[in-house]
C-alpha cells in the first residue's frame, strides 16, 4: 500500500514537472535561461542514449561522439551542399549513425572491458580524422556553417521560422522526454533484461542462449540513433559544426560522465548528471569561479594564482571532470542518485 501512495506521488511530481517544463517559456522569456534549459535537455538526451548501452548492457564505449558527429554533419552537408530541408537530411545522418554502429559494433564486440573502450576510442578518432581530410563534402578543418534555416511548414501553413529561441526549447524537450521515455520501455521489456544479462555475466548469458553479439549491436543501434538525433539538434541550433565541435575525445567523455555522475543503469540518473554537469560547465566557461574569488580578495589579481584562474580555468573542463570523477568513484560509485537514495534508506532504518 505504501509503495502504491509513493508510485502514485511520483507520478503526479513527474507530471507537475513537465507541465511547468512545458509553460517555462511563457513565462521565462530570457534567451540565456532558455540556452541553458536547451542545453540541459539535450545532455539529458545524451545520458539516457548512452545509458542503454552503458548503463545497462555494460558495454562502456567512449566513442559516441561519432554518432553525433555523424547525425550533425549528415544534416547540415545535405542542407549546405544541396539544400535538402533538415526534417529530412536529418534520417540520412541518423542512418549513418546506425551504419556506423553496425560496423563498429561488428568490429569492437569481439574485446571486452577496457580493450573494448579503448576500441571505442580509436574508431571515434577514426571518424574525426576522416572527416578532417574530407574537406570536398566535410569543409575539413573549416567546418560547415549556415545562416539561415529553411522554416517549417506544414500544408503551406508556417509553423515556425526559427527566429527565437523557443521551438528549439521544445524541440529538444521533446528529444529528451521521448529518450527517457524510450530508456523506461527498454528497462521494463524482455530486451532491457536480456541488456542487463549481458551487464551482469557475458559468459552466464551465454550459456542461456542469449546471443551476446546481437543484443550488444542491439543495445549499441538503440544508443546511436538517440545519440545521432542529439546531433542533428545541436547542428540546426548552433549551425556551425567543425570536427573539435561534435567529434571531439572530450564530447564522449561528458556524454558517460553524464550517466555516470548521475547514476548508470537507472532512468533518473542521466537526468541528475545533467543538472550537475552543464551548470558546472557554463559556471567554468564564463569564469564565474575565478571572478568571485578575486572579487572577494581570496587571490589577488596579479598574483600567479589569479592570473592563472583568469586565464586557464575555461580551458580547464577536461581536468575538473576528471578530479570530479575521481570523486564520484570514491564516494560515491552508484551516482549521485544512488548516494541519495543510500542516505533516505539510512534515514528510514534509524
Amino acid at each position: 500500500m505504501k509503495s502504491r501512495a509513493a508510485s502514485a506521488a511520483g507520478t503526479v511530481l513527474l507530471l507537475a514537472a513537465l507541465a511547468v517544463l512545458v509553460a517555462f517559456p511563457a513565462f521565462v522569456s530570457n534567451p540565456y535561461a532558455l540556452h541553458i534549459m536547451i542545453l540541459l535537455f539535450l545532455a539529458t538526451g545524451q545520458g539516457e542514449a548512452w545509458n542503454i548501452i552503458g548503463g545497462y548492457t555494460g558495454q562502456y564505449s567512449v566513442g559516441h561522439a561519432a554518432y553525433f558527429g555523424a547525425g550533425a554533419y549528415g544534416t547540415l552537408v545535405l542542407l549546405q551542399k544541396w539544400n535538402i530541408a533538415p526534417w529530412y537530411g536529418a534520417w540520412a545522418g541518423v542512418a549513418v549513425a546506425l551504419l556506423l554502429s553496425l560496423l563498429i559494433g561488428t568490429i569492437c564486440f569481439r574485446l571486452r572491458g577496457p580493450y573494448f573502450v579503448l576500441a571505442s576510442i580509436a574508431v571515434a578518432e577514426i571518424v574525426r580524422l576522416t572527416v578532417l581530410n574530407v574537406p570536398s563534402v566535410t569543409n575539413g578543418a573549416e567546418g560547415v556553417l549556415i545562416s539561415d534555416l529553411p522554416p517549417f511548414t506544414i500544408g503551406g501553413w508556417v509553423v515556425t521560422d526559427f527566429s527565437t529561441k523557443v521551438p528549439f526549447y521544445y524541440i529538444a524537450l521533446a528529444l529528451a522526454i521521448v529518450t527517457v521515455l524510450a530508456t523506461w520501455a527498454v528497462q521494463n521489456s524482455k530486451l532491457g533484461y536480456y541488456f542487463q544479462a549481458i551487464r551482469e555475466d557475458q559468459d552466464a548469458a551465454h550459456s542461456l542462449g542469449i546471443s551476446l553479439n546481437f543484443y550488444k549491436n542491439a543495445a549499441l543501434l538503440i544508443s546511436a540513433f538517440f545519440t545521432a538525433l542529439a546531433g542533428v539538434f545541436y547542428a540546426l541550433y548552433v549551425r556551425f559544426i567543425d570536427p573539435t565541435t561534435v567529434l571531439p575525445l572530450d564530447l564522449s567523455v561528458q556524454i558517460v560522465l553524464i550517466a555516470i555522475i548521475g547514476g548508470i543503469g537507472t532512468i533518473y540518473g542521466p537526468m541528475i548528471g545533467a543538472l550537475v554537469l552543464i551548470p558546472l560547465s557554463e559556471v567554468l566557461r564564463s569564469n564565474v569561479i575565478a571572478d568571485l574569488l578575486i572579487k572577494s580578495g581570496l587571490v589577488g589579481v596579479d598574483s600567479g594564482l589569479g592570473i592563472f584562474l583568469k586565464g586557464r580555468l575555461a580551458q580547464a573542463h577536461v581536468l575538473i571532470y576528471g578530479i570530479l570523477v575521481v570523486v564520484v568513484i570514491l564516494f560515491m560509485p552508484q551516482g549521485v542518485l544512488g548516494f541519495v537514495r543510500k542516505l533516505a534508506s539510512r534515514k528510514e532504518q534509524g
